[in-house]
């Protein structure tokens, strides 16, 4: 007998990340996630428990599965977030069992659609997602590079400077602003808040000199952010780096400071002894920054597939 019950806050957190970890260490980058992740969520201004689900058959917890809604969002779409069930246990409908209860309880919540994410190469998903009515809405791109040679010639801006974030509140009030403005326009925008910026700022694995402005003429006119996941090069041995954000203010554009800071950001990964990097980019954004990262030497390594289904 299948049961699919409530997440209980204090009590599930371990469950909640075995399930986790046994159903996508077969991904390429897999690293498994820790309680120190889980508390770090936790103390996000968005966490929210309310559905979380589990999925348990003989008294054995095999599957998970979060239905999301945004409390910053103004349109009614909810997400359907964490889909998990471990190897032994798929093909059973748990799976679709585990979708079904998450649309519920958004419905139940106030929402009219609800949407989901999936890497290309997981068909058995695909397949499950498109039999439940979700459509393919939008297509991003999983890009890569090594960094044992970085391109200097490639149309940089020569009156850019660019400075390293400073601790301070103001210079996180600046990266939120740079951020929202540089992405007003973007598909599934919504405005960020400081208490976000400032969670994520205090994360273990945040290095603020990682982070840049980029100014002209002393004004802000864009970002980049990089990353590097301590426990995934420890887990892996792979030095890997993320520019994790990168935008340039709609006035600035077309001007090359979006080549200075991305090869900066690729140099400072670099000075930490990371030997390759790794980005995501929207396959239509406006700002058509995927021939940006072909220019300076990404690759697509894969897709990542965004679906959405009317549920009202």
């Amino acid at each position: 007998m299948l049961k699919i019950r409530e997440f209980v806050q204090g009590d599930d957190e371990e469950v909640w990340l075995r399930i986790g970890n046994e159903s996508f260490k077969e991904y390429d980058d897999f690293r498994p996630s820790t309680m120190e992740d889980m508390e770090i969520w936790e103390k996000d201004p968005g966490f929210d428990p309310v559905g979380m689900f589990l999925a348990e058959m003989n008294g054995e917890t095999i599957g998970r599965v979060q239905a999301y809604v945004d409390k910053k969002r103004e349109e009614k779409k909810g997400f359907v977030r964490a889909l998990g069930v471990v190897p032994e246990f798929r093909r059973r409908g748990i799976g679709r069992e585990l979708t079904e209860r998450a649309i519920k309880s958004l419905r139940e919540r106030g929402m009219e659609t609800a949407q989901c994410w999936i890497r290309d190469d997981k068909i058995p998903c695909k397949h499950l997602f498109e039999s439940m009515g979700f459509d393919l809405i939008r297509i991003f791109s999983a890009m890569r590079r090594e960094l044992n040679i970085i391109p200097s010639d490639v149309g940089g801006n020569e009156d850019v400077r660019l400075r390293v974030m400073r601790e301070d509140r103001e210079d996180i009030e600046l990266l939120r602003w740079l951020v929202d403005e540089a992405f007003s326009e973007h598909f599934d925008f919504r405005a960020s808040t400081l208490e976000e910026w400032k969670h994520w700022s205090e994360h273990p694995d945040f290095d603020r000199k990682g982070w840049f402005f980029a100014l002209l003429a002393h004004k802000p006119v864009g970002h980049v952010g990089t990353w590097i996941d301590s426990k995934f090069v420890k887990h892996t041995g792979i030095k890997r780096g993320w520019i994790d954000t990168i935008g340039v203010l709609k006035s600035h554009r077309r001007k090359g400071i979006g080549t200075s800071l991305i090869l900066h950001g690729m140099h400072y990964l670099r000075s930490k002894g990371m030997t390759e990097v790794e980005l995501g980019v929207d396959d239509l954004n406006q700002t058509e920054a995927i021939k940006l990262y072909d220019k300076v030497g990404f690759r697509v390594i894969r897709k990542d597939l965004t679906y959405l289904r009317n549920i009202v």
